[in-house]
C-alpha cells in the first residue's frame, strides 16, 4: 500500500490537532478507513505492517492499538492487558482470522517491541545469567541466586547475592546484578529507580555488569554503593585471599 505526499501529510496534520485518546482513534479511523479497505481487497496483505512503516511506528504496537480497538467492540468492554499479551503471543487466539493474519506479520517483523523481541531478549538474559553463575563458580564465591532468594520470600532481588562479600576496585560488593543489554542514560535511570537502589537499601553496595558496554560517565556512584562494569572483574578481592596475604 501506498500513500502520495498529500494523502500523508493530510493524516499527519489530523493527528497533530488530535488528543491521544481512544475517541481520537475512532474520528481517525472514520477519515481515514484505510485498513479495512485494504484488508477488504486483499485479507493477506500485510496491511497493517505497511501502514505501520509508513508512519515510522512499531508494527507491534500498532497491532496492539487495533487489536485492543477490535476487542472492545466485540465485547463492548476494555479488554485486559493479560487478554491482549496472550492474543499477541498467540494470534491464533484472536477471533478474527484476518486480524489474526495482520497481527501475526506485525509480531514477526518487528525488530524492537512485541512477544517475539521480548522472548529473544528474556534468552539472552537467562543466558548471561548462566554465564555469570559459572564464574561465580569458577571463583568459588558462595552465593544465593534469586530464585533462592524469592523462595525466602523477598520480592526483589538481584540475580545473585554473595554470601561472603568481595571488593572489586576498592569497593566492596555484596551483590551481582546481570544486564544482557548496553547501559544507556534512559534504561540505566530505570533500572537504578527501580531495581538498582532498592538493592542497594536492602542488601548494601552492589555491582551491575551491562555486558554490552554502557555510557561511562553513568559509572558516578561508586561512592555510594553502585559500580558498574561491562564484563566479570578479575581483580575480585576475598576475604580468604586478604587473610592469606597477611
Amino acid at each position: 500500500m501506498k500513500l502520495s505526499k498529500a494523502q500523508y501529510d493530510e493524516i499527519a496534520q489530523f493527528l497533530g490537532h488530535v488528543q491521544p485518546t481512544r475517541q481520537s482513534l475512532r474520528k481517525l479511523q472514520e477519515r481515514f478507513p484505510r485498513y479495512l479497505n485494504a484488508v477488504k481487497k486483499n485479507a493477506a496483505s500485510p496491511v497493517l505492517l505497511e501502514l505501520a512503516n509508513e508512519v515510522d511506528f512499531a508494527p507491534s504496537l500498532m497491532a496492539r492499538i487495533v487489536l485492543e480497538r477490535f476487542l472492545q467492540e466485540e465485547e463492548g468492554i476494555i479488554p485486559s492487558k493479560t487478554l491482549i499479551n496472550s492474543m499477541l503471543r498467540d494470534p491464533s487466539l484472536i477471533p478474527d482470522g484476518v486480524l489474526a493474519n495482520q497481527v501475526y506479520q506485525c509480531t514477526v517483523n518487528d525488530c524492537c517491541y512485541g512477544p517475539l523481541v521480548d522472548s529473544i531478549k528474556h534468552a539472552i538474559g537467562h543466558e548471561h545469567e548462566v554465564l555469570l553463575r559459572e564464574m561465580l563458580l569458577e571463583k568459588n564465591l558462595s552465593f544465593l541466586a534469586e530464585e533462592q532468594l524469592r523462595a525466602k520470600g523477598y520480592d526483589k532481588t538481584p540475580d545473585f547475592i554473595l554470601e561472603v562479600p568481595v571488593a572489586v576496585e576498592g569497593h566492596i560488593i555484596h551483590w551481582i546484578e546481570s544486564k544482557a543489554s548496553f547501559g544507556d542514560e534512559c534504561s540505566h535511570q530505570a533500572y537504578l529507580h527501580d531495581q538498582f537502589w532498592s538493592y542497594w537499601n536492602r542488601f548494601g553496595p552492589g555491582l551491575v555488569i551491562y555486558w554490552y558496554g554502557f555510557i561511562e560517565e553513568l559509572d558516578c556512584h561508586r561512592e555510594r554503593g553502585i559500580l558498574l562494569k561491562d564484563c566479570f572483574p578479575t581483580d575480585i578481592v576475598t576475604l580468604r585471599h586478604n587473610m592469606a596475604q597477611r
